[in-house]
């Protein structure tokens, strides 16, 4: 089955700057949609970014104009550009491959191939 591997998560300063990204272990990544979610302590899972197949982006309101989801065929891989850091957005942050159609996708409930994620500090 596909594997994913997030990485790039760090400690960042706020209103800094980070990429994600999401390595995808088959040539499966523009065929498919998708996800970025977070966690954070406390906190329900939370639907980040989506990028379907057809290439149509979806943001959360809480990142829209600050997090850029994109993906490259040639390295199989997902990135989640994010800019101008909060405290808020500090959680673990996983992508996903969506398995399941109808509903929101905010939740994360029709998506499977979760990664071990990676974590993003906000420092104030």
């Amino acid at each position: 089955q596909v594997q994913l591997v997030e990485s790039g998560g760090g400690s960042v300063q706020a209103g800094g700057s980070l990429r994600l990204s999401c390595a995808a272990s088959r040539y499966i990544i523009n065929n498919m949609d998708w996800g970025w979610f977070r966690r954070a302590p406390g906190k329900e899972r939370e639907g980040v970014a989506l990028i379907t197949s057809g290439g149509s982006l979806y943001y959360a309101d809480s990142v829209k104009g600050r997090f850029t989801i994109s993906r490259d065929a040639a390295k199989n891989t997902l990135y989640l550009q994010m800019g101008s850091l909060k405290p808020e957005d500090t959680a673990m942050y996983y992508c996903a491959l969506r398995v399941r159609y109808g509903g929101s996708w905010l939740d994360g409930s029709n998506f499977g191939g979760w990664g071990q994620g990676t974590q993003v500090t906000d420092s104030s």
